[in-house]
């Protein structure tokens, strides 16, 4: 993973241990006390709904609630309230791959760095 994203004004500083593969808010706030910083990607998926993976340098973590389940947000405001007060400044917001289903055409998987370098940049802040 190409910690040096041109869309992000703040690297990720370099982990002292890795995050799991899920990770829960409380687990995150814990990591991140540590000096840990990760790039928070917010994935829109159908529905409205939102869906919140963090990249690092080991790789990256679905934000998932207490029973392990991903956490679904219905609006970007509430994942900034939710991140903001860790000192989080914003996110780059992404959409998964469209596949050409009218004509049959396979879609090939992105690229991580590729989703991060073309997501558009979204600001933490409450009012």
């Amino acid at each position: 993973m190409n910690a040096n994203v041109e869309t992000s004004t703040t690297p990720m500083s370099p982990c002292t241990q890795p995050l799991p593969e899920q990770v829960t808010f409380e687990a995150l706030a814990h990591w991140m006390a540590q000096g840990n910083n990760p790039i928070v990607e917010i994935q829109s998926i159908d529905m409205g709904y939102y869906l919140v993976r963090l990249h690092h340098a080991h790789g990256s973590s679905q934000l998932v609630d207490d029973e392990h389940h991903p956490r679904r947000f219905t609006g970007t405001q509430w994942i900034s309230r939710l991140l903001a007060p860790l000192g989080l400044t914003h996110g780059l917001l992404t959409w998964p791959e469209i596949t050409d289903e009218m004509i049959g055409l396979p879609a090939e998987p992105s690229d991580p760095d590729d989703v991060l370098a073309h997501g558009t940049r979204v600001a933490f802040q409450t009012r």
